[in-house]
């Protein structure tokens, strides 16, 4: 009697610098998505929302969300300079994690162009899924 224990294949690896570039491509386009929503809101609310102090709050929380999403990828792409170029990681059990399809195929690997959100829809377009 014989018995072959089967062997589960390699995980794929990729190098960490590639991966933590791919965060840094995302943090960029969380941050141009949030930056949209600004004049809208002030499109939609007039000049008075700018007199509302909890509306300049929500303002000041957008500004602020945007350069939180761009100092972090600023702070990945520096440190990503450091890192050896053998450093390889598997993100099979974290890409997993991610919910959203269009993020899991862009922090895979997949080539992506351009913005996740599309930005030539008028209001009221959406797609069914």
């Amino acid at each position: 009697m014989t018995f072959n224990p089967v062997m589960e294949p390699p995980a794929p690896v990729e190098a960490l610098s590639d991966i933590l570039m791919r965060i840094v491509s995302e943090l960029h386009d969380v941050a141009y998505l949030i930056e949209r929503i600004e004049p809208q809101l002030l499109e939609l609310g007039g000049a008075e929302v700018l007199n509302s102090p909890d509306a300049m709050k929500v303002m000041q929380g957008i500004d602020l969300a945007v350069q939180k999403s761009r100092g972090l990828a600023e702070f990945i792409d520096t440190i990503t300079g450091e890192i050896p170029l053998g450093w390889t990681v598997d993100v099979a059990t974290a890409l997993s994690l991610v919910k959203l399809a269009e993020m899991q195929k862009a922090l895979g690997g997949a080539t992506r162009h351009g913005h996740s959100q599309p930005l030539s829809k008028a209001a009221g377009d959406f797609d069914f899924f």
